[in-house]
């Protein structure tokens, strides 16, 4: 019998516990305009990593306006605080960002709170290359075809035992289709199996919704 796959990934996002009301109004407005937010079922799994894994200061490689944010800020402050770091192209997403977290309880860096956020607009790449310091985290969500070329980089500014969290490396089944080889395709698999093969890392990929590979820093 055929599997529903939304219907397993609707299962999932129900068993998610009731979020904040400023995470609702986050989730209404991505269903209102389609926007590819990371999603309650994958959010909540990168805040338990990220809570179990003790991290204070995570760097999200493209962050949107601030959905995945919250949930890794929630992790950081239940650690102990700390600070992550949004980084987004657009001025209006990074406004946006800053708005809901604000709300959130999480104020922008230099405030003197427990769990803070520095926002970055800018080509996220460049600026992991640009902020100094290690990170327990690093999440990754760019343009898929610029995938791989985060991996040296990452390995370089993760702590001994980080994390390395990337979304969409399922890319909707297109990945496990040998006739589909456009460029945003052929760089996710790429990526997967230079990170799979790697003696540097240890890895693995969940398939909650669109597929998120968590790879530990060896």
């Amino acid at each position: 019998m055929p599997v529903d796959f939304a219907a397993v990934q609707s299962y999932l996002e129900s068993l998610v516990p009731d979020r904040h009301p400023e995470l609702q109004k986050m989730e209404v407005y991505a269903d209102e305009t389609d926007f590819p937010i990371l999603g309650p079922a994958s959010c909540q799994f990168c805040y338990l990593l990220t809570k179990l894994h003790g991290a204070r200061r995570v760097f999200e490689m493209g962050s949107g306006y601030g959905y995945s944010t919250a949930w890794f800020a929630r992790a950081v402050d239940e650690n102990g605080g700390g600070i992550v770091h949004h980084t987004v192209w657009d001025q209006t997403l990074s406004d946006m960002a800053k708005e809901h977290l604000t709300r959130l309880g999480y104020p922008e860096r230099g405030s003197g709170g427990r769990t803070e956020i520095a926002y970055t607009m800018g080509e996220a790449v460049q600026a992991l290359r640009e902020t100094p310091g290690t990170f327990d985290v690093v999440f990754n969500d760019i343009d898929k075809k610029a995938y791989p070329d985060t991996i040296d980089l990452v390995y370089e500014r993760l702590k001994p035992g980080g994390l390395f969290i990337t979304d969409n490396v399922v890319w909707s089944g297109r990945v496990a289709d040998p006739s589909n080889q456009d460029e945003s395709t052929t760089a996710i698999r790429t990526f997967t199996k230079a990170l799979s093969q790697s003696d540097r890392w240890e890895c693995t990929v969940v398939p909650i919704r669109d597929g998120l590979l968590v790879a530990v820093k060896r």
